[in-house]
């Protein structure tokens, strides 16, 4: 769950890196970033695109995947290829440190911590 702190936080990050580069701070590119920050799972492009289509955001896919490359530069995100050819994403602002398990009937993506595989890795 994201606090209203973590996201006054990323959107501060965000600024900042947008501001370094000489990127234009659009409305579009925030709410991107909010709707990210609100996901409690993993995501690919395709369904942050339908997210916000059903919550009546008019924005391309386009902007979808630049956006996902200011974040991914700026560390608010982190990409995983999960055996797909479909990269999927996830917040990594404030977030623990874990491993994933991905179950190869559903594909679906368990998070998991155990400290022994970092002492392993």
């Amino acid at each position: 769950m994201t606090t209203p702190e973590i996201l006054a936080s990323v959107k501060k990050i965000f600024t900042e890196y947008l501001e370094k580069k000489s990127h234009r701070k659009t409305e579009e590119r925030y709410n991107i970033l909010e709707e990210v920050y609100q996901l409690d799972d993993h995501f690919d492009v395709e369904s942050l695109f339908v997210h916000m289509k059903d919550k009546g955001y008019q924005i391309s896919r386009a902007t979808i995947y630049n956006t996902i490359e200011l974040l991914l530069d700026c560390e608010l995100l982190t990409k995983h290829q999960f055996g797909k050819n479909t990269a999927r994403f996830e917040r990594s602002y404030s977030f623990r440190q874990h491993d994933h398990l991905i179950c190869q009937d559903c594909e679906h993506v368990f998070e998991f911590c155990d400290p022994r595989i970092q002492q392993i890795q």
